[in-house]
């Protein structure tokens, strides 16, 4: 075989090994599709498995309709939340009521998936809301996360697996 034939065949192989691997490796990191709630569900989500009586920690695994309430170091306490028809106005989202110990606690992923209802800028300005579901679409950094979310609580279906928060997709509200 000619020495260009051969360097060409290595470098395919060599691409393909590449290829493979990188694919590994997305696996590992991936994490399963979980049913997500409904997005304006009336009641709170339960986890039966989560005993609120011990220390605060994670949530199981899954899809909580939720806000993060505190954020420090990249870690964050988050509390389920429904909707509450209102008399005068649509409605509006609620946290559990003073003194119910209903939180989590969960180190957001370096990876974190985070789909924003309101863009990229801090400004919140831009509406990047799928019209299907009302839900946040467009991807922005951890960084933009863990601005936004600091600052206010917004209603969000927060993805935990293995005790990290790995995808935070934010819900629309007007």
């Amino acid at each position: 075989m000619n020495t260009p034939l051969r360097g060409l065949l290595a470098a395919g192989a060599a691409a393909a090994v590449m290829l493979t691997s990188g694919v590994a490796a997305e696996a590992a990191t991936a994490y399963p599709r979980y049913k997500a709630p409904k997005t304006f569900g009336t009641t709170f989500q339960a986890d039966p498995k989560h005993d609120f009586t011990k220390r605060i920690s994670p949530r199981h695994n899954g899809v909580l309709r939720g806000w993060i309430t505190y954020l420090r170091g990249g870690v964050a306490e988050y509390e389920p939340i429904k909707w509450k028809k209102g008399t005068h106005t649509e409605g509006r989202f609620v946290g559990p009521p003073e003194g119910d110990a209903m939180a989590y606690r969960s180190v957001v992923a370096e990876d974190v998936v985070f789909l924003s209802a309101f863009g990229c800028k801090t400004g919140m300005a831009d509406l990047t809301v799928s019209r299907s579901t009302g839900l946040g679409a467009k991807r922005c950094s951890r960084s933009v996360l863990l601005k936004r979310h600091a600052r206010n609580g917004q209603p969000a279906l927060i993805t935990v697996y293995r005790g990290q928060i790995v995808k935070v997709q934010e819900i629309y509200t007007p």
